[in-house]
């Protein structure tokens, strides 16, 4: 039985940045930390690699976990920063807010890039921005609790 979705995860160059942005600007908090050598088979049975090493970490923010890598080997592809949102793969990251605006103008003075400022769209006021890799993270606010896009958030 499938229980719901308990983590996305990202891998990145450069960890601490990562764990900079999603702790220190997003409120992440940190669960656990953790690192494999090169050789460990049953980590590269996992990831599906050979000679895989990495040290990666699993944050909580509110109801949901993200897990961040950071593998030395093999050596990854860099990802593009810009990669537009409609290329297959995963789009980006949800996060529910209250209070956008602050939230946007809070980040915005961190150094996060957004596409826009916030929109509204109704039911709902979003806006999508960029993690230090370029990744989406998405800001919304629910605005009309009733609207099928709430599902029960609180």
């Amino acid at each position: 039985m499938i229980h719901g979705i308990h983590h996305a995860a990202i891998s990145t160059p450069d960890l601490d940045r990562s764990l900079s942005f999603y702790r220190d600007q997003l409120g992440a908090e940190i669960v656990s930390e953790f690192a494999w050598p090169k050789g460990a088979e049953i980590a590269d049975r996992i990831v599906g690699l050979k000679g895989s090493s990495a040290r990666a970490i699993m944050l909580k923010l509110g109801n949901a976990m993200i897990e961040i890598f950071e593998y030395q080997s093999p050596e990854p592809r860099p990802g593009d920063p810009n990669r537009p949102v409609c290329d297959h793969g995963i789009t980006h990251l949800c996060l529910d807010v209250t209070d956008i605006d602050s939230e946007y103008e809070r980040l915005v003075a961190a150094g996060m890039r957004f596409h826009s400022p916030p929109q509204d769209l109704g039911a709902i006021r979003a806006v999508y921005g960029r993690d230090p890799d370029g990744n989406i993270v998405e800001l919304q606010e629910v605005i009309d609790r009733s609207s099928p896009v709430h599902l029960g958030l609180d």
